[in-house]
């Protein structure tokens, strides 16, 4: 039977910083919303703060059309809604404003001013000013990393630090007990891991499993993830296994990603190739050449099978676990930041 482990999501924060520093550590896209001036009565003191996502909140800046009103704007920062103006601070984008727009406002810092009277429906009779900080608006890496070998944790130190989502999957329930809490036999049975929140180890007896999936939902553009860039990275015990978790991913290419009418023999637009997730694999110059071949006798469309990086990373010379997961991450930012 399959079994699967994953650390537990924390219950949503509550105070700011707490929301802030998840946040920040998930990559995922924020507003820190400030109160920097207070002129009479207010429903909270200067300096207040709250914590504005896509779908969530954390904190208060008092409740009422006021705090409405700083989520609304918050999300149409987060949203590429409003762009600046030298007069008066922001307004509404225009549609089909050029990306160049969207970059300035997303390096901007926004303050709107708020009476707080009659318009806003709010009695303190005062005045406040919230300072608007947009963070991580840049769209995060999704990393799906399958093994959980030497080179596999070397490249989990480096992803400790950047700003990503990572499932990491092994069938090999020994390759993550190094991780787990002292405490990991909890009550509820939940098992947790000593890796940042934005690591999720995954033990499942069929790691092909997560390709399809993962696939899908890059492929999807919801709001919550738009622009997100994928990558799957193949790096397992097993030549065997690698070659089946490369072959599901191609076969997801087609099922999923491109048209389910397009013949083999034919070519392939290259923005649909474009907008499919990276796909890499570790080897050396003769298992990648092995992967090819047995790849094209099966009748993969070449234009698919390029889509295959292998080997994977970039070339910086060493061989050393710590090297060789240097020259991945080095490549997946390349990809990235588009360099």
């Amino acid at each position: 039977m399959n079994k699967s482990l994953i650390a537990p999501m924390p219950m949503a924060p509550t105070k700011w910083y707490d929301g802030l520093a998840r946040y920040q550590q998930q990559g995922m896209a924020h507003v820190l919303a400030t109160v920097v001036a207070v002129n009479g009565s207010a429903p909270r003191e200067l300096q207040s703060k709250m914590i504005v996502t896509l779908d969530a909140c954390c904190d208060t800046l008092g409740g009422g059309s006021l705090e409405h009103d700083v989520t609304i704007t918050a999300r149409q920062l987060l949203n590429g809604e409003l762009e600046p103006n030298e007069s008066r601070g922001f307004k509404p984008l225009k549609e089909g404003k050029s990306e160049k727009a969207q970059a300035v406002r997303r390096e901007a810092v926004y303050t709107k001013h708020y009476p707080l009277g009659a318009k806003l429906a709010q009695c303190c009779g005062g005045s406040v000013t919230v300072m608007f900080e947009c963070f991580n608006v840049i769209p995060p890496m999704s990393l799906l990393v399958f093994g959980a070998g030497h080179v596999a944790a070397a490249l989990m130190t480096i992803l400790a630090e950047l700003p990503c989502q990572v499932d990491w999957v092994d069938s090999r329930a020994e390759m993550f007990k190094s991780y787990l809490n002292a405490d990991a036999g909890t009550a509820d049975g939940q098992v947790t891991y000593q890796l940042p929140t934005h690591i999720r180890p995954h033990i499942n007896e069929d790691p092909v499993d997560f390709i399809q999936p993962f696939v899908a939902n890059s492929m999807r553009g919801d709001s919550a993830k738009k622009d997100t860039q994928y990558f799957i990275l193949v790096m397992t015990h097993d030549h065997s296994l690698d070659f089946d978790l490369v072959r599901a991913t191609l076969d997801a290419y087609v099922k999923i990603g491109i048209d389910s009418d397009t013949d083999n023999d034919l070519s392939i637009d290259d923005s649909k190739l474009d907008s499919l997730p990276y796909l890499g694999c570790i080897s050396s110059a003769t298992k990648a050449k092995r992967f090819r071949d047995r790849l094209l006798q099966r009748d993969y469309n070449g234009q698919i099978v390029d889509k295959l990086t292998m080997p994977i990373g970039l070339n910086t010379g060493g061989k050393e676990p710590m090297a060789v997961a240097v020259s991945i991450a080095a490549q997946v930012l390349q990809l990235y930041n588009d360099l």
